[in-house]
């Protein structure tokens, strides 16, 4: 029998390899969110899900070793405060919330989208922290099976 947590080695060899194109499909989906489908939101939940997919296969002790969660809280908390700077710029610069004060350059380019492609990227720092750090969080509380009498 197996003792190590996690699940079989064949799910933790699929991880360990499809992990990593997930979490750059994300990145994929907040970087082009501007010009298709997507975006911080979208990216954000497909990362946390990359993350979660490796506590499901190697376990939470592992995962605590694998990734540095208090370095990925510091990205959480501070991705709302560059979003809140974003937007003090835009009404220091615009007279609005968010106005959009970087140059649109040309349709259909990457660099098209002003202000949006910065947000997106805030959007899914904050969306990906956030889901992760919750199932984290709940996966390292020991729910109490009550009193077995």
């Amino acid at each position: 029998m197996n003792k190590e947590p996690g699940m079989t080695l064949i799910v933790k060899t699929v991880t360990r390899i499809s992990v990593w194109l997930i979490i750059l499909y994300g990145f994929y989906i907040i970087f082009h969110g501007h010009l298709t489908p997507g975006g911080g939101f979208g990216g954000g939940v497909i990362i946390a899900l990359a993350l979660l997919n490796v506590l499901l296969a190697y376990g939470k002790d592992f995962t605590r070793k694998w990734l540095n969660i208090k370095l990925l809280e510091n990205f959480e908390s501070s991705s709302i405060t560059l979003f809140l700077i974003v937007g003090i710029i835009g009404m220091a610069v615009g007279g609005s919330f968010l106005f959009n004060f970087i140059d649109k350059g040309t349709l259909f380019n990457m660099l098209s989208s002003g202000t949006i492609l910065p947000l997106n990227i805030i959007i899914g720092i904050k969306v990906a922290m956030s889901l992760f750090l919750v199932v984290m969080a709940l996966a390292a509380y020991n729910f109490d099976k009550g009193d077995e009498q």
